[in-house]
This record gives structure tokens, C-alpha cells and sequence, in this order.
């Protein structure tokens, strides 16, 4: 199949992750993918964010920062136009912006099957923790191109919900989460090997890798290793960096544990399975309540013991006692009681880890099958969305 793969994602994080993993898949599939989006994405490092961008957001005022966004569409359009002559795809697949309208315009103009990948209600978001200055215009924008799709694809059955609200009918939504890439299938790490690679020796790790917000409530950790003393032996290792990291370094040196805390900073893609290899406890200490995390699906396909909030789009791939330990995020001291129970019990950390890597296989929780569920969508479309 001849793929026109579009988005506007400048950024190399986690967001490219998901970009860069399932073209990857969908090519070695034999399928040709087309990359229609930024320049400056495919020639940035990993790490590189699209930091101009913010400084212009801060310094226009919000309503002309967002025309310019839907202005975007205009060169956005002319570089599909000219995709789409040259190349001829079967399907389009965009991955969803808010006021991007260019794909649905081609959709229209040639009657090209266009599949949506929706990873968060973009305008709500927005509004939310930017402020959204023409938010009446962002949400029309929003639910417009939803019902405009052939198929929406959004990353939870919660992110679901948020599209049935916008009146996109059902039978045109699939719900397809993220997944593992290949690198991550192989055997179950051994945990002490890679622990004595960090000079780790036989500590208890916890471990988390992201970008660290305040709302992860990582201090929390932090405290915890603090009031458990020297034994048993616990261990904190953070991979990744964000603006959080500066107030968990001083709290760790307020608590006398800098010691028993590892800042391994950004690290490049191919070395983060090192990293988590290391974790006895991989942690999800919160998560916004529609999405999809990344980093649950590589702790899960490495075999770690993972403790997460009980939340419906966890629950969605975790169980509670079968591939995690699961905590109430509204009760006190709840992370807490899930993380002192896995530190005392090896055997419970190791049937976790186990059950959690089967959930992975069983489910086809991988970048391979969303790329097989994606094709198999694209050539399952009825011959009418083709000319509508």
C-alpha cells in the first residue's frame, strides 16, 4: 500500500517516537510511506524541542498565534497537493493538529481515504494549560475535521469518548493504543547485570523515564526513600529531564538522599532499554486521563514490576494485581503502600514483570500490529469514502 503519511510535529520526543515507530513498521511491512511534515523534524536530534515555537506563542498575542496556525494551512496544502500528484497513495494518515485542516481538504479535492490518529482533545488541552484565545473557532476546528475522517483512531477508549461526544459516528472509530518497537521483544533483561553497568550493585531501583513534570509527583518518590532508612536498600533513577528536575534535585538534598537518587538526563532512544533493564519498580506515578503512555508499554515489554494510578486509561491495559499494582490516585498514601509492598517482595516483582511482558505478546501491543491494523483499516474502507 502507498501510504502519504502527514503531521506537523517539530519536536523529537515522545511525540516522534510514535512518528518515526510506526512508519518504520508500516515500511518493513513492505508498504511505501511518503513523509509529508516539517523539514527541520527530519534532520533533529532526539531531545531537540521546537523551542522557537514557544517563544513565539509567548511573544504574539494568543488570537494572532492561532491564525497563523490555521495560515499554516496554506503551504501545509500545496506541499499534500504536490505529495499527492507525485506519489498517487491509497490512503492519507495524519496524525491529528489542531486547526490543521490541510488534510481534509485533500481528502475532499482528490477522495482520498484519509485515517485520523488522535492523541489528545487538542482544543480542551490547550485551553486548559495555554489558554486558547479563539476557543469557540478551535473547537469547531476540532470536531470538524474528527467527523471529517474515514476512520479516527484515537490512542484510548477514554480519548474515545470525547469523539462520540463530538457526534463522530462509532463505526468510525477504532481505538488503537501505542505500542512497543521491536528492540524491546527480545528476552527479559537481567536486572542485576544492568544494575552493576550504573554502579547500582544490589539496590532496590525505582525508576521512571519521561519528561518530569511538577504534576508527576515525583517528590513523592523522593520522600518515600527518605522515611524507609538505609534499609532496605532503594534507589531512585530518573531518565529524562523536564522542568521538575531542578525542584527534585534540591528536595533530595533537603532529605539527605542525593546519594540514592540518579539523574541519568537525556538519553538517546536506542540506550533507554539499558535504563529501564536497571528498574526492579517502574513507576507511573500520575497521567493526564485520556492518554496513552508510552513508557507503560516499554516497562511492560521489558518485564518490569510497574506501579501506576488506577485510572480508566490504565485499566484499559493493566490489571491490578495481574501485570501491575495499581493505586487509588484520590486516597493518601496509597502510591505509597503499592511501592513499599513490591520493595519487600522480590517473587511478587518478578510474577508481575512476567504477566506484564504476556500482556504485551497477547495483545499485540507493538508498533507492527498498529501498523497491520492500520493497513488492514485503510484497504477495509467502503468504496463510498472514497468519492464522498
Amino acid at each position: 500500500m502507498k501510504i502519504l503519511y502527514h503531521h506537523r510535529t517539530l519536536s523529537r520526543d515522545g511525540q516522534s517516537v510514535h512518528i518515526d515507530e510506526l512508519i518504520h513498521a508500516l515500511r518493513a511491512q513492505g508498504h511505501v510511506v511518503l513523509v509529508a511534515g516539517p523539514a527541520q523534524h527530519a534532520v533533529a536530534s532526539f531531545g531537540s524541542d521546537s523551542g522557537w515555537i514557544a517563544r513565539l506563542k509567548t511573544a504574539l498575542p494568543g488570537a494572532l498565534y492561532e491564525l497563523l496556525e490555521i495560515a499554516y494551512n496554506i503551504p501545509a496544502f500545496w506541499r499534500l497537493l504536490k505529495c499527492w500528484w507525485s506519489f498517487k497513495p491509497d490512503v492519507l494518515y495524519e496524525r491529528y493538529s489542531l486547526f490543521m485542516f490541510a488534510g481534509l481538504w485533500l481528502r475532499r479535492l482528490a477522495r482520498l481515504p484519509m485515517l485520523l490518529e488522535v492523541n489528545a482533545p487538542l482544543a480542551e488541552e490547550r485551553n486548559r494549560f495555554d489558554g486558547l484565545a479563539l476557543r469557540k473557532l478551535g473547537q469547531w476546528a476540532e470536531h470538524t475535521v474528527w467527523r471529517g475522517a474515514d476512520r479516527a483512531l484515537p490512542v484510548t477508549g477514554v480519548l474515545a469518548q470525547y469523539l462520540f461526544a463530538a457526534n463522530v459516528s462509532a463505526a468510525r472509530v477504532v481505538v488503537v493504543p501505542n505500542g512497543v518497537g521491536e528492540g524491546f521483544l527480545g528476552a527479559l533483561p537481567d536486572a542485576n547485570a544492568a544494575k552493576r553497568a550504573f554502579g547500582l550493585g544490589d539496590r532496590v531501583v525505582l525508576g521512571f523515564v519521561g519528561f518530569m513534570r511538577p504534576w508527576h509527583g515525583l517528590d513523592r518518590v523522593i520522600d518515600f526513600i527518605a522515611d524507609a532508612g538505609e534499609s532496605p536498600q532503594l534507589h531512585f533513577l530518573l531518565v529524562g529531564e523536564g522542568p521538575a528536575r531542578q525542584q527534585l534535585e534540591a528536595r533530595a538534598a533537603m532529605r539527605g538522599v542525593s546519594h540514592r537518587v540518579t539523574f541519568a538526563g537525556l538519553v538517546a532512544r536506542d540506550r533507554v532499554i539499558d535504563y529501564i533493564a536497571a528498574f526492579d519498580i517502574a513507576l507511573q506515578p500520575d497521567v493526564v486521563g485520556y492518554a496513552s503512555p508510552l513508557k507503560v508499554f516499554e516497562y511492560m515489554a521489558l518485564g518490569r514490576a510497574i506501579v501506576a494510578p488506577a485510572m480508566e486509561n490504565i485499566t484499559e491495559v493493566l490489571t491490578d494485581g495481574k501485570n501491575a499494582l495499581l493505586f487509588d490516585p484520590t486516597a493518601a498514601g496509597s502510591f505509597e503502600q503499592a511501592l513499599a509492598r513490591l520493595c519487600s517482595d522480590a517473587e511478587l516483582r518478578g510474577r508481575l514483570g512476567h504477566d506484564a511482558k504476556t500482556t504485551i505478546i497477547d495483545g499485540d501491543f507493538t508498533w507492527a500490529g498498529n501498523a497491520r491494523r492500520i493497513v488492514a483499516l485503510a484497504a477495509g474502507l467502503p468504496e463510498q469514502s472514497r468519492r464522498s
